[in-house]
């Protein structure tokens, strides 16, 4: 590999597992670069959804030293962004830059429930309170509208078959992030600027979640919430961007 390498580890947001990004990791390796996505705890098909927010930054945590990986630029997309922070607290040394995609941002003593609409922070709660395992599964016609915005119905389709519910308990954790707010690692924020998941205006990803990392580097492409299926290929440029020196 040549001096200007990259070692990505892709953490994925609510309702995803690590293989969502097997087709980015194909453009990151094919441009030269390293590149891993472990499924965190709780995600996936037929796994136990009762998970607390620890156990998935212990699965991001367990999965870096396992491969004994060094250096990493590390990325959190959407709920994820709350995992990457807790991350970087745990392992500073290990990261080399991190990246949020239209991710969630905390303020100390917040949980990703207090950033989410009204309309939605009923909704998921309504959903894991009939929900035998406390989950929650996306409704198709959100992900339709907000998630998928800019795709066909067929791959809007296609993409919601792979999804599986999402456990809720790590939505209302209310996380402890002096630490995270006061480290100096490198940070970018990716932004989509079709992204409607958290809808235009005062519950917009960017400024509002972006403006919380401090010093920051802006990256911006075409493209809704879910690029990782309309464009990886656009995602993996995008990715080498917000992660270079």
């Amino acid at each position: 590999m040549s001096a200007a390498s990259l070692t990505f580890v892709l953490v994925h947001g609510s309702w995803h597992d690590g293989t969502t990004f097997k087709d980015v990791i194909a453009h990151l390796e094919a441009a030269g670069h390293r590149a891993y996505a472990p499924t965190l705890a709780g995600h996936g098909p037929g796994v136990d959804r009762k998970v607390t927010h620890d156990d998935c930054v212990n699965s991001v945590v367990d999965f870096i030293a396992g491969e004994g990986l060094s250096n990493v630029v590390l990325m959190g997309h959407s709920f994820a962004g709350t995992v990457i922070a807790k991350v970087a607290e745990r392992i500073p040394s290990t990261l080399r830059r991190l990246i949020f995609w239209n991710a969630f941002v905390l303020n100390d003593g917040e949980s990703l429930l207090d950033n989410v609409p009204p309309h939605y922070r009923d909704l998921f709660s309504q959903l894991a309170a009939a929900a035998p395992d406390n989950s929650v599964m996306m409704p198709f016609p959100v992900w339709r509208e907000a998630f998928m915005n800019d795709a066909d119905l067929a791959l809007a389709e296609s993409s919601y078959a792979l999804l599986t519910p999402e456990p809720f308990a790590p939505f209302t954790a209310r996380l402890d992030l002096k630490v995270f707010h006061s480290l100096s690692i490198p940070r970018s924020y990716l932004n989509c600027l079709e992204d409607t998941a958290l809808p235009p205006g005062e519950w917009a990803w960017h400024p509002r979640m972006s403006s919380r990392l401090g010093l920051y580097r802006l990256v911006q492409m075409r493209g809704g919430h879910e690029v990782v299926f309309t464009n990886p290929a656009g995602l993996a440029l995008a990715l080498i961007d917000a992660g270079r020196d």
